[in-house]
């Protein structure tokens, strides 16, 4: 069984001058790769305080990328930008960065929230019905995902369902997420969406395909990317579209400060919007895109 992180090219879009100030002193800094969602609830106080995010990636490898999410061009690795992206999002946030090098059971935060985002797969050709023997940090996960943490795992780059093979091999850390009750599939979009401007799925995202359950499970967001000489972020891929969800989820979380993993997965869940979005179709975009201002609306959540 092969582990490896998914092929990413360019994200992101140039940056608006906007900060915020808050009584938790959080530095916080508006890039238009973000989605306008993000300042309506800085200025609401929210910022990820009292939750944690604990990001599985790459931090230690010889393998970077180059790119810039507002502040400078830089060459880090994946996780590095990962983990940046919810740093930049819900800067109030503990994150814990465990590298997907060591296989350890992940341990979670007592107290809080937890989320965890998954920005890789683990892909083989063993058939749609292989048994995989989990080590022990994935094994951690997937139990998680029966409704102790929110768990956002990046849906693929590959253009295919969830769940379905390419080019012969399955992801098969997709696959036993599916039907997990706090399990996020995370799609891309090649922009942020609106009424009057609704965005399409991006090129090389994977999609929701005809299982319900993934369907009932997929979220996407706006990938905005381009190159760093035209003034994108240079980072592309499903890869950034999980992060975006995570943060969300830790920002849902310091507002609703008592809810349950579940709770916090079916708000971002039942308040995705279809309207933002070109042409949708189920079994592209499952839920729609995720909304972080309609998921903060009420006054408390069930």
């Amino acid at each position: 069984m092969a582990l490896s992180t998914l092929a990413l090219a360019a994200c992101g879009g140039g940056e608006e001058d906007f900060t915020v100030s808050n009584p938790i002193s959080v530095p916080t800094a508006y890039f238009a790769w973000m989605n306008t969602d993000i300042k309506e609830a800085w200025r609401a106080g929210f910022y990820g305080q009292g939750t944690q995010v604990i990001v599985v990636d790459d931090f230690t490898s010889d393998q970077t990328l180059r790119g810039n999410l507002g502040l400078e061009v830089n060459e880090q690795t994946h996780g590095a930008w990962v983990a940046q992206h919810v740093e930049m999002l819900a800067p109030a946030a503990d994150i814990d960065r465990r590298d997907y090098a060591f296989d350890v059971a992940v341990p979670l935060a007592s107290g809080k929230l937890n989320v965890i985002n998954l920005s890789y797969s683990i892909p083989d050709n063993l058939g749609p019905d292989a048994t995989i023997n989990w080590g022990a940090r994935e094994a951690s996960i997937i139990s998680y995902a029966g409704g102790a943490a929110v768990v956002v795992k990046s849906a693929g780059n590959e253009g295919v369902a969830v769940g379905a093979p390419s080019n012969g091999s399955y992801d098969y850390l997709n696959r036993d997420f599916i039907g997990k009750p706090t399990a996020i599939f995370a799609g891309a979009l090649s922009s942020h969406g609106s009424v009057s401007a609704p965005a399409s799925i991006a090129s090389y995202s994977n999609i929701a395909g005809t299982d319900t359950r993934v369907q009932s499970q997929f979220l996407v967001v706006g990938v905005t990317g381009d190159t760093l000489a035209r003034g994108g972020t240079g980072l592309e891929g499903t890869s950034f579209a999980a992060p975006q969800i995570s943060s969300y989820a830790a920002v849902l979380g310091s507002k609703f400060t008592n809810a349950t993993a579940t709770q916090i997965t079916n708000q971002l869940l039942n308040t995705a919007r279809t309207d933002t979005i070109r042409g949708y179709n189920v079994t592209i975009h499952g839920r729609g895109e995720a909304s972080l201002a309609r998921a903060l609306a009420p006054q408390s959540i069930n």
